[in-house]
């Protein structure tokens, strides 16, 4: 048992060029909502669909490409080449073919309007 006593949230934050762009980006391609925008200090906030978890935008002058070893978020999806067809339809950057490890899971990774590294995952146990 942890002495930490969590609330269960999350936030992930990411260093934006530009973190209305980037709020907005979310919003029109995963249906996440603002929570609140901070202009004194340069961050911007937004609930995804899963309960409990946000991403926060924090402004840098340049943003760092990923180094090996950094967090991917993982968003689990009802129908991997459904919601992939529709981030395509937006113009989305896809890195490769879907991944499919039978009666596991399918796999896709694609890039936010940053460069950041996201993923999709479909589960298939006992499908």
């Amino acid at each position: 048992m942890s002495d930490l006593k969590f609330d269960k949230t999350l936030t992930l934050s990411f260093g934006v060029k530009d973190r209305h762009k980037s709020a907005g980006w979310y919003r029109e391609h995963l249906a996440c909502q603002l929570l609140y925008d901070v202009p004194e200090i340069g961050w911007t906030e937004i609930a995804t669909p899963v309960p409990g978890v946000s991403i926060g935008f924090a402004e840098v002058m340049e943003v760092k490409e990923a180094r090996t070893g950094g967090c991917v978020p993982v968003f689990g999806v009802k129908d991997i080449d459904t919601a992939r067809a529709s981030l395509e339809s937006k113009g989305v950057k896809f890195d490769g073919e879907t991944i499919v490890h039978d009666g596991m899971v399918k796999l896709v990774s694609f890039y936010d309007c940053d460069g950041h590294a996201l993923m999709l995952a479909q589960n298939l146990q006992g499908s």
